[in-house]
């Protein structure tokens, strides 16, 4: 079974400089969703027919064939621009819209199976919807049989009554399919090329014509302007706290709960509203997530505490308690039973196990120990204006309050730095550096100011 995907349609309603496929939906390009649920239903071979933004679709989308469809005159036109690619074919063509992100590897393979044990030519999967407004209506024979799909700018006024529609997806023989495509005329309202007509032709050439019903027709949804794309987010958001809560994790509020679709999450974690877990995300167990947070691409063990934060590409160890109001940043790795209070930032840093950050830190290409302290007002001061460079602390040491430690510099295993001190050289073990002017008291000096 292989699979060609259509996806050289401009999208002119998205108003948007990227191609349409690429818009995301659960954090995901939209064709990708496409592709990963081909490959799930058992697809061994993805095509992809291209057209406007070729070069943008070729950049994100990786692991399938191209075909470039200079012209685009119709779906029909479409899949037969790639039949140099399936010459030698046997067997099974899906055909897959790649502005329908919403189906799933399940109801694909559902579809496949049910087209291959009817030996059928083709069979088409359609949906019963309340509004069939600007989709192709299955026009069925009196034995309820397939008879057609009629495009909606040529339906007559009885067919737009019909409430099943062509969901646009479709299981070929493949051979007949090319066979047929040579066949399509552009005799329509629109004067393009339309592969259902294929159906028609097989027909009435007596080849045998199935179809699928769709349990849940929000699955057939095609994206084509921005608020089908965020109906579509919403739907795809709804079916991915459903899983998660259906796998163990509590979700305070799922209407302002925002999961993209490959974000994984551990047996009862706690997610509170205005929380948003985005890309490859992975969460572990017992952790309380949130309010008001965001999570991208960021790892996260057990036990994990995090409140209005906001972390990314970065790694997060058991134990770790976050916020409120920080931000870690690419290149992090926060260990075992860290503490970072308020208005914190870390980056580009190792954080060792049990150290404490508790509050206004700037804490910038480090690597430190275990068990350290750091001082309210703390800064590793890590750019001179044209390179970066690293500081190292320690195991145990201590940080006094309004301290620059000014890389590249080392502080020791157990050295103290006193409050208020610019360290510019490296602190030996056990030692305390004190790094201030000595305090003056000029007496009088406020009665000369009056």
């Amino acid at each position: 079974m292989e699979t060609i995907i259509l996806a050289a349609g401009k999208g002119t309603r998205m108003k948007s400089k990227l191609p349409k496929v690429l818009h995301k939906v659960g954090g995901k390009a939209m064709l990708q969703h496409v592709i990963d649920a081909a490959k799930a239903a058992g697809s061994t071979r993805e095509v992809v027919v291209i057209g406007s933004g070729a070069e943008l679709v070729r950049q994100e989308i990786s692991g399938v064939e191209f075909v470039l469809q200079e012209e685009q005159l119709g779906t029909g036109h479409a899949v037969l621009s790639a039949k140099e690619k399936f010459a030698d074919s046997k067997g099974t063509l899906m055909v897959l819209c790649g502005d329908t992100p919403l189906f799933t590897g399940d109801l694909l393979k559902k579809f496949v199976d049910t087209h291959e044990n009817s030996k059928s030519a083709a069979t088409v999967l359609t949906a019963e919807i309340p509004d069939a407004t600007g989709y192709g209506r299955i026009v069925r024979e009196d034995d309820n049989t397939f008879k057609k799909i009629v495009e909606h700018k040529d339906a007559t006024y009885y067919e737009r009554q019909i409430r099943e529609v062509n969901a646009g997806i479709y299981c070929f023989d493949v051979q007949k399919l090319f066979t047929a495509l040579t066949k399509v005329k552009n005799e329509n309202a629109q004067g393009e090329y339309y592969l259902p007509d294929v159906l028609t032709i097989l027909k009435n050439s007596a080849e045998k014509i199935s179809t699928v019903v769709v349990d849940d027709y929000t699955q057939t949804f095609g994206i084509n302007s921005r608020a089908q794309l965020a109906a579509a987010n919403k739907i795809m958001r709804q079916r991915k706290n459903l899983e998660l809560m259906d796998s163990g994790v509590t979700i305070i509020d799922p209407d302002s709960t925002f999961v993209d679709a490959e974000v994984e999450v551990g047996q009862d974690t706690i997610i509170y509203p205005n929380t948003y877990l985005e890309g490859k995300t992975k969460i572990g167990e017992d952790c309380t997530i949130g309010p008001s947070t965001r999570l991208t691409n960021v790892i996260v063990g057990n036990n994990v505490q995090a409140q209005f934060s906001y972390c990314h590409d970065s790694e997060i160890c058991d134990g770790v308690i976050l916020g409120p109001y920080v931000h870690i940043r690419p290149g992090s790795k926060i260990s075992k039973n860290v503490k970072i209070g308020n208005f914190v930032e870390v980056k580009n840093s190792n954080i060792g196990e049990g150290s404490k950050l508790p509050h206004l830190q700037y804490i910038g290409d480090c690597d430190m120990g275990s068990g350290c302290n750091m001082g309210c007002g703390t800064i590793t001061v890590n750019y001179d204006g044209k390179k970066k460079f690293r500081t190292t602390i320690g195991d145990n040491v201590f940080v006094g309050c309004n301290s620059n430690l000014v890389a590249p510099v080392t502080v020791e295993d157990g050295a103290y730095i006193a409050a208020g001190s610019t360290i510019t050289e490296n602190v030996p073990k056990n030692n305390l550096a004190i790094a201030r002017s000595r305090q003056t008291n000029i007496e009088g000096w406020t009665d000369k100011r009056k």
